[in-house]
């Protein structure tokens, strides 16, 4: 009767740090990001060191340049000062440009031009004439633009990789949910503790109460409660015996038990899990960036304009205006603002998220999320608390409800049992408290001890039915109206009444509906959301009577029962099928393979490691309502992408045929000067507008986001 996805959260904590290791997402792979995934061999880690090393050199470089010395009306002299922008501008573009001239290489290489090209061709066109002006031979001095234009590209790519989805993570963290060793029982009957990876089909393991089963197997000895939840999904431990089946990972909650192996390694149900993420991480669909289509047409634009400004001028036989236009349209075209305009406004929009609790891992997701128009929701831990709560109790004349309260939490005390925990909590909160002794835990049917010499026992139908007692009408109505919704139900018993043991008392437990997931199903509604679905692997009962709590609309939304691991992927898949964009909002590990098969998961912070990985967005809060607020942000983001890349794509097709000199004719020009500030406005435009996003909130009551132009 363990909740579902609880008991294994610990494990996975605890190797979080070792099983955690970047990765490229399995997303971003392919030529048509190639400037990505050129950087395959850098962390964010190598870029923030090379940001902020290119910020150092380049400051003095704008210092002491005499187009920013006139803007601002100063002036500097010194030794030397004629060397700042030429030394430290050509370190700047060897050690802070490298990783876009290797990007370029590889974009050339596999014939797909995008960012990296176009970065890498305006820095080197910068530095060449930079260079050969600083010779005396041209006089076009670009080394504040140059060393700023790479320092704003690696601030943006540093940030940029920040968000990317580590894939890899997933897997990592469902091997910690296997212990490192076993016990296993040796010829004369003892237990040599060795290795999981030493454990061979035909060898037999003993697993002791609170322990992990190491290999899929049967049961050969002993009877215990096992918690299943991280396979089945099913909030409840289920009661296992010889020749019966257990999977590797499930947790033996009460008694120990010998099992004999059956299936190692790869052959294991863990590792069934693990292919599925695998799997359905890599059929994910290869997003495009958008920034990289425009990149990719900016390059054939700027290099065709180029091409035709240098052929055009020398035509007319002006070579020393064909070098200078060709330059000045190379420069303004440079991608300050096109570089900056997706990854600036994926940078804010992470951090305003990461304040409100809601942490964006996959740096698309948070695009993918405005598109969403089905929420599929996990029922436990996700729209309930995970934990059972007393939800009613029925006292047999003679007792009270206080009494019979105060009585059983004080025979539950001692039992680490999940219900037992509830009751002895209903207790304590209300102040019923009571001394217990001798007690005994009667495995598999409930706990017994002795109050003020009178002996009592919690149990469910198992211990009833052992013991012959007959339920009272009253308690007998009440405990079959609980069932029909799927509560788990539990009896309060006398057993030196004088005859028969006497039922005196009834209770009924259920996984506590969190107070703000019905908001949450209203809010998404409001937001536009069409279909809201629950899955579980809880039985029908308890599904149908969450779902009536939550307020589903019969008919339009939908409830998953009694699903395991696979299915819950299929389910996914079945709703992708039907053209819908499915949003997952989970928090086990059953979960993990259909929050990386959803167009966007979005793990619950409470749960497991292998859930939080294998989604793109993690709800640190486990408030089911920062779905709502996700979805409104990632609205609000992409509005300011695409008016950042209008702006961007529109300042170029208004700069380019000015740098080109189409105007000269009527005495119309634009230099390389004029060009580089136009550049750096344009940036200005950009960066403000993604300020803009600061103007987003983020409720704490309800998680709401507030539109904004």
């Amino acid at each position: 009767m363990v909740t579902e996805d609880h008991g294994l959260h610990g494990s996975a904590v605890a190797h979080r740090q070792a099983h955690h290791r970047p990765a490229a997402h399995a997303g971003h792979g392919g030529a048509h990001h190639g400037g990505h995934d050129k950087h395959a061999g850098h962390d964010p880690e190598a870029f923030r060191r090379k940001f902020w090393l290119s910020l150092i050199l380049t400051v003095p470089i704008v210092a002491t340049s005499e187009m920013v010395m006139d803007w601002f009306g100063y002036s500097l002299d010194f030794p030397g000062i004629s060397w700042v922008g030429p030394v430290l501008g050509t370190a700047v573009f060897f050690y802070g440009g490298r990783p876009f001239l290797a990007g370029a290489v590889s974009e050339i290489r596999n014939r797909a031009p995008g960012m990296m090209l176009l970065i890498a061709m305006a820095i080197t066109v910068a530095f060449t004439a930079s260079l050969v002006t600083s010779f005396g031979w041209f006089d076009l001095d670009f080394w504040w633009e140059l060393a700023a234009l790479v320092t704003i590209m690696l601030l943006g790519h540093w940030q940029e990789m920040k968000a990317i989805g580590q894939a890899q993570g997933a897997l990592a963290a469902l091997a910690a949910l296997l212990p490192d060793d076993a016990e296993r029982v040796t010829a004369d009957g003892s237990a040599e503790r060795v290795p999981v990876a030493a454990l061979a089909v035909g060898d037999t393991v003993l697993v002791r109460s609170g322990g992990r089963v190491p290999a899929d197997g049967r049961i050969v000895d002993g009877t215990a409660e096992l918690d299943e939840s991280m396979i089945t999904g099913e909030s409840r431990a289920v009661s296992r015996g010889e020749g019966d089946r257990v999977v590797a990972g499930t947790v033996a909650t009460d008694s120990a038990i010998r099992v004999r192996v059956e299936a190692v390694g790869e052959d294991t149900a863990l590792a069934g899990i693990g292919r599925l993420v695998a799997q359905a991480q890599a059929a994910g669909g290869r997003a495009q960036v958008l920034a990289d289509r425009f990149a990719a047409m900016l390059f054939y634009i700027a290099t065709a304009a180029a091409l035709l400004t240098f052929v055009v001028w020398w035509a007319l036989g002006d070579v020393d205006e064909a070098v200078v236009r060709t330059v000045t349209v190379l420069v303004i075209a440079c991608p300050h603002a096109l570089g900056l305009a997706i990854p600036l406004v994926i940078a804010l929009s992470t951090a305003l998220s990461a304040r409100a609790g809601i942490l964006i891992k996959d740096r698309l997701a948070l695009e993918r999320m405005r598109t969403v128009d089905a929420v599929l929701f996990d029922k436990t831990g996700t729209l309930t608390k995970g934990a059972h709560t007393v939800t009613g109790t029925v006292a047999a004349d003679g007792f009270t409800e206080d009494e019979v309260l105060r009585i059983a939490g004080a025979v539950e005390a001692d039992s680490e049992h999940p219900l037992a925990r509830a009751l002895t909590a209903v207790a304590h909160d209300r102040g019923l408290r009571a001394t217990a002794s001798g007690f005994r835990s009667l495995t598999g049917r409930g706990v017994q001890a002795t109050i003020n010499g009178l002996t009592y026992a919690v149990g469910g139908p198992t211990l009833l039915r052992e013991l012959g007692a007959t339920v009272p009408p009253p308690l007998r109505a009440a405990a079959e109206q609980w069932s029909d919704r799927g509560a788990a139900v539990l009896n309060l018993l006398r057993l030196d009444s004088g005859g028969a043991p006497a039922v005196i008392a009834a209770f009924a437990l259920e996984d506590q509906v969190r107070p703000e997931a019905r908001q949450a199903v209203e809010q998404l509604r409001a937001a536009g959301i069409g279909k809201i679905v629950m899955i579980t692997g809880d039985a029908r009962p308890v599904a149908r009577a969450v779902a009536g709590d939550l307020g589903f609309v019969p008919g339009v939304d939908e409830v998953f029962a009694e699903v395991l691991p696979a299915d819950k992927d299929r389910a996914v898949a079945g709703l992708q099928s039907r053209g819908l964009r499915v949003a997952m909002v989970g928090d086990g590990v059953n979960d993990a393979p259909a929050l990386a098969r959803a167009d966007v998961g979005l793990a619950i912070g409470a749960g497991t490691d292998v859930a939080i990985e294998s989604a793109g967005v993690v709800l640190a809060s486990s408030d089911p309502r920062a779905v709502t607020g996700v979805i409104r942000l990632s609205k609000a983001s992409y509005r300011k992408m695409t008016q950042n890349l209008a702006w961007a794509a529109g300042y170029n097709i208004v700069a380019i045929p000015l740098a080109a000199g189409v105007l000269a004719f009527a005495g119309i020009t634009l230099s390389p000067a004029i060009g580089a500030v136009l550049m750096s406005a344009s940036t200005i435009v950009v960066a403000f507008n993604a300020q803009l996003l600061r103007r987003v909130r983020l409720t704490p009551q309800a998680q709401d986001v507030r539109e904004i132009g």
